[in-house]
């Protein structure tokens, strides 16, 4: 019996300096330590502007730090070896692998092309805007760098959807590429912008076939080459679903293997991310998009918040066995296009709320286990230094999660500023079981159940600062306390060891 638990294991402003392939080698043990069973790593191939990019604007998916390419042969995170290497250490200490899988779009080609194209209009992408024209774009990939290893299929304007560009009066357009496959956008889940396939730099085009079998074979040297244990899919409602099952099946198909798959769908909508899951059959767990904004909302409103609605319209509720459940990521942390950032004081609540129940598969941020400190430029272009402060122990909720959250869940919703369950634990895991209480209000206190097998039991809070001891009955009931605006969490006194 093991609970799944994730960790993004970067942040959007790691420096090159951290090299955090190395970093992630020596914290290995540690992460096994505390329960992580799969490490989310960043885009591992070498971005278009080389090291001073995260990894999204991809440039060449083969190249993970070995050739000399965008002024760099690392990336931002080390090189191909060192990612190899951080890849074994993980492995060594029980963490499986995440791939940060970017094929929507390709940036920095390495020469010009006269490509017909025709503008559309931004908000509403299958409205044309003019006639259609032919225009330059860097959309030819040849990779001088990479002379052909492990690929020689060279990119051009027909594997393509679209692209962004510039006219003559500096004006930034978006283009469809009339390229021969049909002409038109690519199907894609949802009605955003009428259709949002396109997003960002050159557009991938999959009803190329030349394009999809180039994609599949990448998939299965990146399997082969880095020992991957799954995926993490960016910008999936701006690419066919169709492709992305097709995908999937193939590398399970020829790996007679099931890879943990989640998926980046960024959509305030728990309907539209359920649709895409059964779009998709059940291939992919989705990032909690609605689930992250109650949580943004609730560290906001403060005591006017009602927690029995916590759960309300997110993925969570309605689809529990495909929610991937987070507090922040590289997208909402501050300075970000995304920036929603949930407030530090609730953040304690949230992971709780995570980490410490049994439905939903939960992603920690990086930040929130060793805190970040980073400047950058703001909407009006001043700079600003940012400092995120780690979640205070929260390696205590993690190993509580890895060794005593198991069993019977019992739940105490009942009141709107305080929330209470309990799990009862199981045989096979000595002194499992715990109670937890939260509160956005005043000091409080709440009876709760877990069970005969925890009767008379002395309990101990292990999070929340509470120095009492707790003694339950004979049906293991007891009244359990918590701290103003704070978390607590309640162990049997005999499971303290297993905390050390």
């Amino acid at each position: 019996m093991q609970n799944i638990t994730l960790i993004q294991y970067f942040h959007w402003h790691i420096t090159p300096e951290e090299n955090l392939w190395n970093f992630a080698a020596k914290e290995a043990p540690r992460l096994g330590w505390m329960g992580i069973t799969h490490a989310w790593l960043p885009p591992a191939y070498k971005s278009a502007d080389g090291v001073n990019e995260p990894g999204y604007a991809v440039y060449d998916h083969f190249d993970l730090g070995e050739f000399d390419q965008k002024g760099t042969v690392r990336t931002r995170y080390g090189t191909k070896d060192e990612y190899l290497n951080a890849i074994k250490a993980l492995h060594d200490n029980g963490v499986g692998v995440l791939a940060d899988i970017v094929i929507n779009h390709k940036q920095g080609g390495d020469e010009k092309e006269k490509v017909p194209v025709q503008q559309v209009d931004s908000e509403n992408r299958n409205m044309a805007v003019g006639e259609p024209k032919e225009i330059e774009a860097y959309t030819h990939f040849s990779f001088p760098g990479r002379k052909g290893k492990y690929s020689d299929y060279k990119w051009d304007w027909q594997s393509f959807t679209g692209v962004d560009a510039c006219e003559e009066d500096g004006s930034h357009c978006i283009f469809l590429i009339r390229n021969g496959y049909g002409d038109e956008w690519e199907r894609v889940s949802g009605e955003e912008k009428e259709n949002f396939d396109y997003l960002m730099g050159s557009d991938i085009e999959f009803r190329n076939p030349h394009v999809k079998d180039e994609i599949k074979w990448w998939g299965r040297w990146y399997v082969e080459t880095a020992s991957l244990d799954g995926f993490r899919l960016d910008a999936l409602k701006h690419i066919d679903p169709a492709f992305i099952s097709e995908w999937l099946d193939h590398l399970k198909d020829h790996f007679r293997k099931d890879f943990l798959t989640i998926g980046e769908y960024w959509q305030n909508d728990a309907g539209e991310l359920k649709q895409y899951i059964d779009v998709t059959g059940g291939r992919v767990h989705l990032l909690d998009v609605p689930l992250h904004f109650n949580f943004v909302d609730a560290s906001l409103a403060g005591a006017d918040y009602d927690l029995r609605t916590i759960f309300d319209n997110s993925l969570l509720q309605i689809a529990p066995e495909r929610s991937i459940t987070f507090i922040d990521n590289h997208d909402t942390q501050p300075l970000q296009a995304l920036e929603s950032p949930v407030d530090f004081w609730f953040k304690p609540h949230a992971y709780a709320l995570t980490l410490l129940r049994e439905a939903g598969i939960p992603c920690v941020f990086f930040p929130s286990l060793y805190g970040a400190k980073y400047s950058d430029k703001n909407s009006e272009g001043e700079t600003v230094e940012i400092e995120i402060i780690g979640v205070p122990d929260l390696y205590k909720m993690l190993i509580t999660r890895k060794e005593l959250s198991f069993g019977i869940q019992r739940d105490y919703f009942d009141d709107a500023n305080v929330l209470g369950w309990t799990r009862e634990g199981v045989d096979d895991k000595p002194d499992s079981g715990l109670a937890v209480i939260l509160t956005n209000s005043q000091a409080t206190s709440k009876t709760m159940e877990l069970g005969k097998r925890n009767a008379n039991k002395v309990f101990v809070d292990i999070y929340g600062g509470r120095t009492e001891k707790v003694t339950t009955d004979e049906n293991g009931v007891a009244e359990f306390f918590v701290n103003e605006r704070y978390v607590s969490v309640w162990i049997r006194e005999e499971a303290l060891g297993r905390l050390a």
